[in-house]
């Protein structure tokens, strides 16, 4: 490894801040707004009477009572006490691609232009938003080989439950709705391509990896049949392993009647060398965060954007965005009567498919391709470095390269010392670097790490966190116990009671669900 300067010495702000709702004090005002003019008042009328009964407040809003300076130091204590891919290296939530986000794209969603648009405005009025719409959709058609794409889906897990709801409406019209109640995944495929099927109402089948790391075919070959309604699949998996026969799986789910959907959520790495309709597939999706370069949302505002082949078109939800050839007008489709309706409000996240359209056409073609390139450069490069790492373990497919990830295991360094990988998901945060990422459970792979290095990483980025890894993999030996008690430089602690996570007696996601915790009315 190069001279990479480690922040040894780093310490992240810790204010112990009180939650906003704690800090308020009676009769404090942030903002006093002016009392509505009396022309106004006389024009509008009585606003709150001419409100049913039913939605009427029956007392104020239990609003913070809070001045603004105040406000204003409270929410800068708390971005103090964050970590993300804007300040520091966080080499990416193994499967998720934390890249960084072009900050024009930021200013292109805050235009007032598009920021104020309004989604029940006529179509007249929006034929630019409804133009990036349908160009997006292109591109997207282009890079995967699909005919169309919506662009309602507000997630991945969202995109897989709209493809589970398409392959039931396809079955259904075709008479084998009842009959065929099953749906195929593997392992190491994104856990939503079990959950968001079974939400739709599909039996899961789960099919382990062979001892190479491998999908099993023959696996495959023996559970599909006339209870098939389709197979769901990451490729690469979750391991950063590449299935160079996806085909032949995909051949099989056919020829038992069954349909084939590609979570190529994580396309990041097989932009323009791979198409997922060349391997056959009949739907796919992309997670716009990961291939395309806008922020991650969180399960809040996010895009995953799901393509079909035309027998599936119809099923899509409405309205698509259309364009009439003759005008070059473009308009909203709500005329759809096999579509299995609407699965998100308006048009979706217009503004996460804004900062996509302007990722993807600032790249271009060649672009696309070289994120491709470099996000295995980066991955293989980190990897190689990693291999001076003591007790860092590769399971699976010896001799074989991943792509852009890759799952290891700290289990030799966990039972030489008792030091796992939650402790030093813990510790890396102790040196400003974050996304750590272990794995979904159940762990197959023991005391896993997940990282991935995209495209978007410098050479010192990943220098610098696999030097990290050394010398908390050195601490463990030295004194294992500081390790399992991190982090000490960061905003929060160590959970005490790790267990109480699964325990629904303790949450409080709200603060009235806080105050009834203690309560409190």
């Amino acid at each position: 490894m190069g001279i990479v300067k480690v922040r040894k010495n780093y310490h992240q702000a810790r204010w112990d801040e009180p939650m906003i709702m704690e800090m308020s004090t009676p009769g404090v005002r942030g903002i006093i707004p002016p009392e509505p003019e009396a022309e106004i008042v006389d024009a509008v009328g009585d606003v709150a009477g001419a409100l049913p009964e039913g939605t009427r407040r029956k007392s104020p809003p239990a609003l913070p009572e809070v001045d603004q300076k105040r406000v204003l130091s409270h929410f800068l204590h708390l971005s103090q006490e964050t970590l993300g891919s804007n300040l520091c290296a966080d080499l990416s939530q193994g499967t998720c691609t934390m890249k960084y986000n072009p900050r024009i794209n930021e200013d292109l969603a805050n235009d007032p232009h598009f920021a104020y648009m309004h989604p029940w405005q006529d179509d007249e009025t929006m034929q630019g938003i409804l133009h990036m719409y349908w160009t997006f959709e292109q591109i997207l058609k282009e890079v995967s080989g699909m005919d169309r794409f919506t662009l309602q889906p507000g997630g991945g897990a969202h995109a897989v439950f709209t493809a589970a709801s398409i392959i039931r409406a396809y079955h259904r019209d075709r008479g084998e709705l009842e009959q065929r109640d099953e749906v195929v995944t593997t392992m190491f495929s994104h856990p939503c391509d079990a959950a968001s099927p079974h939400t739709a109402g599909f039996k899961i089948v789960t099919l382990m990896p062979k001892e190479d790391g491998y999908p099993d075919l023959d696996a495959l070959k023996a559970v599909v049949g006339p209870h098939t309604a389709a197979v769901h699949i990451t490729n690469p998996e979750d391991t950063g392993i590449y299935n160079p026969i996806i085909d032949q799986f995909v051949e099989v789910v056919h020829d038992a009647g069954g349909v084939c959907y590609n979570d190529q959520a994580n396309g990041n790495v097989l932009l323009g060398i791979a198409r997922t309709r060349d391997a056959g597939f009949d739907l796919c999706h992309f997670n716009v965060h990961k291939t395309f370069g806008t922020p991650h949302g969180g399960s809040g505002p996010g895009t995953g954007a799901m393509g079909c082949r035309d027998e599936f078109a119809k099923y899509l939800p409405y309205p698509t965005v259309e364009k009439d050839e003759k005008t070059g007008k473009y308009y909203l489709d709500y005329d759809r009567p096999e579509s299995i309706g609407k699965i998100k409000g308006f048009l979706g996240s217009a503004g996460v498919v804004l900062r996509a359209y302007a990722w993807a056409v600032m790249m271009g073609p060649d672009g696309l391709r070289e994120t491709a390139e470099m996000s295995a450069l980066n991955n293989n490069y980190f990897l190689k470095m990693l291999e001076k790492v003591p007790d860092v373990y590769y399971p699976y497919a010896e001799g074989h390269r991943r792509l852009e990830e890759a799952r290891c295991s700290w289990i030799k360094l966990t039972e030489k010392t008792g030091v796992g990988t939650d402790d030093i998901l813990r510790r890396v945060g102790d040196f400003g670097l974050q996304h750590y990422w272990s794995s979904h459970h159940p762990w197959v792979v023991p005391e896993p790490m997940t990282l991935e290095p995209c495209e978007t990483f410098s050479i010192e980025d990943l220098e610098e966190y696999a030097q990290v890894l050394e010398i908390i993999a050195k601490e463990a030996y030295d004194d294992p116990e500081m390790v399992k008690n991190a982090p000490h430089k960061c905003a929060v602690h160590k959970r005490a009671a790790e267990e109480e996570l699964d325990d629904p007696d303790k949450w409080a996601t709200t603060w009235k669900a806080y105050q009834r915790k203690h309560g409190k009315k």
